[in-house]
C-alpha cells in the first residue's frame, strides 16, 4: 500500500502577528516555520509582519550614517571581518581620524538626513589615548549637530561606558553576531559572554543598546532563532541585521549561503520576536537583498545611508527613491517626520 505523506499544516501568519502584538513570544516551532516557509508564502509573511512594524513605527524609516573612524590592524580573529588579523583583504588601514575629518563626516551625515551618527573603531578595546579622542569627538559633534550618537568601540567595561554616557553618547553598538553555540566557529579571541558583558555595562551606564548579528556565517536555523531570543532577553533597543559580504581575503570569502527570500524571512522572524525594537537592515543589504530591498522595509524600520565599514553602499539618492516609491517617509532625530530630499550632492 502506498502511503501519501501528509503536508504540513499551513501557518496562519496573521495569527503570529497577533501574538507578537499581544506581547507573546512565538514558539520555537513557529519560529522555525517562519524560516522554512515556501517562497509562495513570502508576501503573506511580509503582510503580517508589516502590521507589527506599523503598530510600533508607522510608515517611518530611520536613517543611520556609519563612520569607520579607525580601520584595520585589529588583533581579533572574527572570520567574516576584513579588518581582523586573519584578513588579507585590501582595505584602507589608518589610526583614529583627526577631529576635522570626523566633523566633516558628521556634516555629511546631517546633510543626508541621518538621525544617528555611528562612530566605529577597529580593535578589541580602545587604548586610553584613543578613548580620550573618541570622547572629544563626541562632544564636538554633539555641540554642532542635532543627531544622536552611537559608538562602536569593541569590548568595554563599566568605567568606560560611564565616561561615554557623560560625554553625550546616546547609544553603544556591540553585536552578538550569532548564537552562543555557533560563536566559537566565527571567532576564538573573545567569547559570546564577553559581548553580553559589554551590552550589560552599557545598560548599567544608562545608555541604550544597539546589538544584532550577521547572517550567512554557516549558522543553522536554530542559531538564527537563538540569537533573536538572546537579544530579546537582553532587552536591546536597536537591532542591526547584517548579511554577509564575502570579502576576498577573509576566511569566509567563498560563502554563498544566502538568497534574497531567505534574508526577508529572517527579517520577518526578527520583527515577530522583537516587535517593538528598531530593526535595521545593515551591511550586505545591497549585496544579498538586491532587487528585493524595498520589501525589507515592510519588516525593518531603519537602514544605513552611505557606506559601510570597508565596503560601499548604494547612492543615497537610490535609498531616498526606494523609501519614497514604497510609500514610506523619513524619521528625524526626534521621531518627527521630515521631508525626503529630491536631490543629493554626492561626496
Amino acid at each position: 500500500m502506498t502511503v501519501t505523506p501528509i503536508a504540513p499544516a499551513r501557518i496562519d501568519w496573521q495569527a503570529l502577528a497577533d501574538q507578537a502584538l499581544a506581547g507573546e513570544v512565538i514558539s520555537r516551532d513557529q519560529a522555525h516555520a517562519v524560516l522554512a516557509a515556501p517562497d509562495s508564502e513570502l508576501l503573506d509573511q511580509l503582510a503580517a509582519v508589516y502590521r507589527v512594524r506599523r503598530a510600533y513605527w508607522g510608515n517611518r524609516v530611520r536613517l543611520h550614517f556609519l563612520l569607520n573612524a579607525q580601520s584595520g590592524l585589529c588583533p581579533e580573529d572574527c572570520h567574516y571581518c576584513s579588518q581582523s588579523k586573519l584578513s588579507g583583504a585590501e582595505i584602507e588601514k589608518y589610526p583614529f581620524m583627526a577631529q576635522e575629518q570626523i566633523l566633516a563626516a558628521a556634516e555629511r551625515a546631517n546633510d543626508l538626513k541621518a538621525g544617528t551618527f555611528c562612530m566605529v573603531i577597529s580593535g578589541r578595546s580602545p587604548s586610553e589615548r584613543v578613548f580620550g579622542e573618541v570622547l572629544d569627538a563626541v562632544r564636538q559633534v554633539k555641540a554642532q549637530y542635532p543627531m544622536k550618537i552611537c559608538a562602536c568601540l569593541g569590548l568595554l567595561d563599566e568605567t568606560q561606558t560611564q565616561r561615554l554616557a557623560a560625554a553625550g553618547v546616546d547609544r553603544v553598538n556591540h553585536n552578538l553576531n550569532t548564537s552562543e553555540a555557533h560563536y566559537g566557529d566565527i571567532c576564538t579571541t573573545h567569547t559570546f559572554q564577553d559581548r553580553k558583558d559589554t551590552i550589560q555595562a552599557v545598560q548599567a551606564a544608562g545608555m541604550t543598546t544597539c546589538s544584532g548579528g550577521i547572517f550567512g556565517l554557516g549558522e543553522s536555523h536554530d542559531d538564527v532563532v537563538d540569537m533573536a531570543l538572546a537579544l530579546r532577553r537582553l532587552e536591546v533597543t536597536s537591532v542591526p541585521l547584517n548579511f554577509l559580504i564575502p570579502i576576498p581575503g577573509t576566511p569566509f570569502e567563498g560563502r554563498q549561503d544566502l538568497n534574497p527570500r531567505h534574508c526577508l524571512r529572517i527579517l520577518c522572524l526578527y520583527r515577530l520576536l522583537l516587535p517593538a525594537q528598531e530593526i535595521r537592515i545593515a551591511g550586505g543589504r545591497e549585496v544579498q537583498l538586491r532587487q528585493l530591498q524595498p520589501l525589507g522595509l515592510y519588516a525593518a524600520n531603519s537602514i544605513f545611508v552611505g557606506d559601510y565599514l570597508t565596503t560601499p553602499g548604494q547612492a543615497a539618492q537610490a535609498d531616498y527613491a526606494m523609501i519614497r516609491d514604497a510609500g514610506f517617509v523619513l524619521e528625524g532625530p526626534d521621531g518627527d517626520e521630515i521631508e525626503l530630499p529630491l536631490e543629493v550632492t554626492q561626496p
